[in-house]
């Protein structure tokens, strides 16, 4: 039993005559709970940018470049890293407002209102990763296969046919591997971020509760 639970147990106990002292406690208690969540939200998503920063820094060296131009894909590579860094401020930034707007509340209602707002944050900011995963997954994997036919193509004797039972085990194999690869990073940002948003959660309804 933690301290929030011992408190609403000791609250129950207490003289009908002194309701508004214990509402302010569990309410002070719950707001901070709710803004220390947030802010663990927050800092999560700067170490998170922070790592992938230095992981592009690492890989994206001359070899790495050199394979984009080879492949015809080095605007489509630094258009990711342009959109991809701007919506991820975006999305960081939010999650600081976020921050200051739960530790600057004054109601239980109004708390509810941005513990709501942070969660479909949370969740607009998983779905984005998702999405621009899959999408620049399926766009680089089109570049590379375009440079490969241009260039069978180009060589004398070359044939490009395929049968249409080889195109639906190509196309199954990129879906399969697709879906394995999204699976894997829900399931990193699920446990990253889903016990902060199931705790959320928890404050949400308990505030509910001492509404009622």
């Amino acid at each position: 039993m933690d301290e929030l639970d011992l408190l609403k147990k000791d609250w129950k106990k207490q003289d009908k005559t002194l309701p508004h002292l214990s509402y302010d406690e569990i309410y002070k208690m719950l707001w901070k709970r709710s803004s220390s969540i947030v802010k663990w939200i927050f800092i999560i998503s700067i170490l998170e940018f922070l790592l992938g920063t230095i992981l592009n820094l690492v890989l994206a060296d001359d070899e790495y470049w050199e394979k984009m131009r080879e492949f015809d894909m080095t605007e489509f590579s630094i258009a990711v890293y342009i959109i991809s860094y701007a919506i991820t401020f975006y999305f960081i930034y939010k999650f600081y407002t976020n921050y200051r707007r739960i530790s600057a509340n004054a109601t239980a209602k109004k708390l509810m209102e941005d513990i709501l707002k942070t969660r479909k944050t949370v969740k607009f900011y998983i779905a984005f990763v998702l999405v621009s995963s899959g999408i620049s997954f399926l766009v680089g994997l089109f570049l590379v296969i375009r440079h490969h036919m241009q260039t069978m193509t180009a060589e004398p004797g070359s044939n490009m046919q395929f049968e249409t039972n080889q195109w639906l085990l190509f196309i199954g194999a990129i879906i399969l591997i697709l879906g394995v690869f999204l699976l894997i990073v829900w399931c990193i940002y699920r446990l990253i971020y889903g016990i902060l948003l199931k705790r959320l959660q928890r404050n949400y309804r308990e505030l509910k509760k001492l509404e009622m």
